[in-house]
């Protein structure tokens, strides 16, 4: 077939969850399909890296694109006059429509897919065979899960753009004729949007995100691991809200048990409120780190102590496959099929969760024994050669509702 994938964000390279996600799956369907490549990008490096696709796309076309304070402004202004999303509204791009038209009018596609939510309004209304929309989160109850964290003002703002949000993405999703999930808890929070809108969900597939675990194999850790890991991209407002948890109400329990403890809070971007936790000399903030393994090998607990995130975190899934034992909150590994004190520990509380970062502090052969049954387990059930062809299903599903709707609409 000829699928044509939109992506809000050049899927390479595979260094942040979104792009792990679509990367592997652009893998899967390159290698059976004729896939044309069509993303946005931020500048001149994520041009490049979109157009290194091309060694495994058909064709591959890039779109500038930029967000900043004065457009969010304006985009705020017009959401609260029209009441519609805000983040639904603020990647508006007229070149890429017209990009999408003229792609479209010049070829048929059996297959427009757009990766996440954000590409939906681009893809809804082409012409082709089949329009999916793969679903990264169910985007409304992340924001829904932040109002819940915030002060007064932004709570007011959030839980009204969440309502907002929470209405349209059930109502675009429905015009899809086919809808991918990552997780149960994802599709049932999309199901309880579309009843509340009025509208019917299209055929959906549950395939969760996938990674590579042949080229992420297990790192040889220090036999007596000091540092506690946070692998996080610090622009992402849950990631931000989570290590800060952790850096105020559980790192002091921590430090109290265990003093020679240390951490280290990697990921591109840190803000201020992140960089302001180097006062405490035990906590490095590094940025963006190019090759990790220096930390990982130190590590005795890789955290994920998010409270308001949605779909999967495919930190998890990378840190079993790099055998790294991994403390979460419940919401963390939310949509995996883990067990705790099987495949990893969880608490949701400062003390719940410091008790179970101080047991892999005090007891290494934990840890060893948890990261060597949650690499089993993401060999089983998480590899994207292994969970991909799931989506083949997906599409015999969305073509046939699409031939059924276009039967519709001639009678």
């Amino acid at each position: 077939m000829r699928i044509l994938v939109l992506t809000l964000i050049a899927p390479y390279p595979p260094d942040s969850g979104p792009k792990i996600k679509t990367y592997h799956l652009l893998q899967y369907l390159c290698a059976h399909h004729e896939v044309t490549l069509v993303s946005l990008v931020r500048n001149e490096q994520e041009r490049k890296h979109a157009e290194s696709l091309r060694r495994i796309c058909r064709e591959v076309y890039t779109v500038p694109f930029r967000r900043s304070r004065w457009k969010d402004a304006r985009f705020l202004l017009k959401s609260a006059l029209t009441g519609d999303s805000f983040i639904l509204s603020r990647d508006a791009s007229p070149e890429l429509h017209r990009l999408l038209r003229m792609l479209t009018s010049r070829e048929y596609f059996d297959i427009i897919h757009a990766d996440q939510l954000n590409m939906a309004p681009f893809a809804v209304d082409l012409p082709g065979g089949a329009r999916i929309i793969d679903q990264h989160n169910a985007v409304w109850t992340i924001v829904a899960r932040m109002a819940s964290r915030s002060h007064l003002i932004k709570r007011i703002g959030l839980q009204i753009e969440a309502r907002r949000l929470r209405r349209a993405e059930a109502r675009l999703c429905s015009r899809f004729d086919g809808m991918l999930a990552v997780s149960k808890p994802d599709y049932t929070s999309l199901q309880l949007a579309a009843a509340d809108a009025g509208v019917t969900l299209p055929p959906t597939t549950i395939i969760p995100i996938a990674i590579d675990t042949r080229n992420e194999m297990p790192v040889q850790r220090h036999a007596a691991p000091d540092t506690i890991l946070s692998m996080a991209t610090m622009f992402w407002p849950p990631n931000v809200d989570g290590v800060l948890w952790f850096a105020r109400a559980v790192w002091p329990l921590v430090r109290q048990e265990v003093p020679h403890a240390r951490v280290a809070l990697v990921g591109a971007r840190p803000p201020a409120t992140v960089r302001q936790l180097t006062a405490d000399p035990a906590i490095d903030v590094p940025g963006y780190v190019a090759d990790p393994r220096p930390y990982l090998e130190r590590t005795a607990a890789l955290i994920v102590p998010v409270h308001a995130g949605g779909g999967m975190r495919v930190k998890i899934l990378e840190a079993l496959a790099r055998g790294l034992p991994i403390v979460s909150t419940t919401i963390g590994y939310e949509g995996i099929d883990l067990t705790p004190d099987e495949h990893l520990l969880v608490g949701d509380t400062p003390i719940a969760f410091a008790k179970a970062v101080i047991r892999l502090l005090r007891d290494p052969a934990l840890g060893r024994q948890l990261a060597a049954q949650g690499r089993h387990i993401v060999e089983e059930r998480y590899d994207w050669r292994v969970v991909y062809p799931a989506i083949d299903h997906l599409h015999a599903n969305a073509l046939r509702q699409a031939g059924s709707a276009g039967a519709r609409r001639l009678c």
